[in-house]
């Protein structure tokens, strides 16, 4: 009877592992087929060829062919300035490479304002727009935001110096004479790739040339300062100044009021050889 039981006990476990393995096999097959007929029935979305980074990329590496690979990319979602055709992105066989002006990572999209122009360098030319010009700026560890300034940053410029006017000195102040510069290099470097903070000793703007002007004299009559703007602050500084009675809070004592003397209206007479002058009450 044992052995009977046992042999029951046997046959029933097996046949419930293999109801279990079949219910198994039936959902994931019923799983697959449900995902395969969702795929067809999602419209396919339209893609086309856009070069990306095959490898990091920094500042100042000739680009070539093997640096970039094709991807498919969603015709949606295609960066402005991407490169699509190889022969666009590199030119008559590479004859005149193409240099990278901003570092890219692996993947990324190779887009027109990170790299230069066949056969054209580097250099802060190619990062000055049309009607800019460049401007180098002294700065030290004080003035120079401590060295956390990188090309691409926008700051702005303050002025501390003497200001005489026709009733004599003014005493030093500080002014904004400049807001939201963008920088394109630090000492006599363009590139954004720096590892650590770096105490520049000059930095390069990119202004009007009227902007040129004003800097030029204000750095010849005194000291320059740099405030760092935030990369998401999109406000514009209005004007501003400061000088030392402000700073402490000093207010100019109105004059006493003059003190009103009192009118005297007489008459001159004469008696015999003698003039006299006779007080009488004014009129007007």
């Amino acid at each position: 009877m044992r052995a009977v039981f046992g042999i029951v006990l046997v046959v029933g476990i097996a046949l419930a592992g293999g109801a279990v393995m079949m219910a198994k096999q039936y959902i994931a097959t019923y799983q697959q087929e449900l995902a395969r007929q969702r795929a067809e029935a999602r419209p396919p979305v339209p893609t086309t060829t856009v070069f990306v980074a095959n490898r990091p990329l920094r500042y100042g590496e000739t680009l070539s062919p093997e640096d970039v690979r094709p991807v498919e990319w969603p015709v949606n979602a295609i960066p402005e300035g991407a490169f699509t055709e190889k022969a666009a992105l590199f030119p008559n066989d590479n004859e005149k490479p193409r240099v990278v002006l901003r570092a890219m990572e692996k993947d990324e999209a190779i887009l027109s304002p990170k790299v230069t122009r066949p056969g054209e360098d580097a250099g802060i030319t190619s990062r000055l727009e049309r009607g800019m010009r460049a401007f180098t700026i002294k700065v030290d560890v004080t003035s120079g935001v401590s060295g956390f300034l990188r090309p691409g940053d926008r700051v702005d410029v303050y002025w501390t110096g003497t200001v005489r006017d026709s009733g004599g000195s003014r005493g030093e102040i500080t002014r904004l004479i400049e807001a939201g510069v963008r920088l394109i290099a630090i000492d006599q470097t363009a590139g954004t790739d720096f590892q650590e903070a770096t105490i520049a000793r000059t930095v390069t703007v990119a202004v009007r040339p009227e902007q040129v002007a004003a800097l030029a004299q204000a750095q010849s009559t005194g000291r320059l300062s740099l405030a760092l703007v935030g990369a998401e602050d999109d406000t514009i500084a209005s004007a501003i100044e400061v000088d030392q009675r402000k700073l402490l809070g000093i207010v100019d004592k109105a004059p006493p009021p003059a003190k009103k003397e009192k009118r005297v209206c007489t008459i001159r007479t004469r008696r015999g050889a003698e003039v006299v002058d006779i007080p009488i009450p004014c009129t007007n």
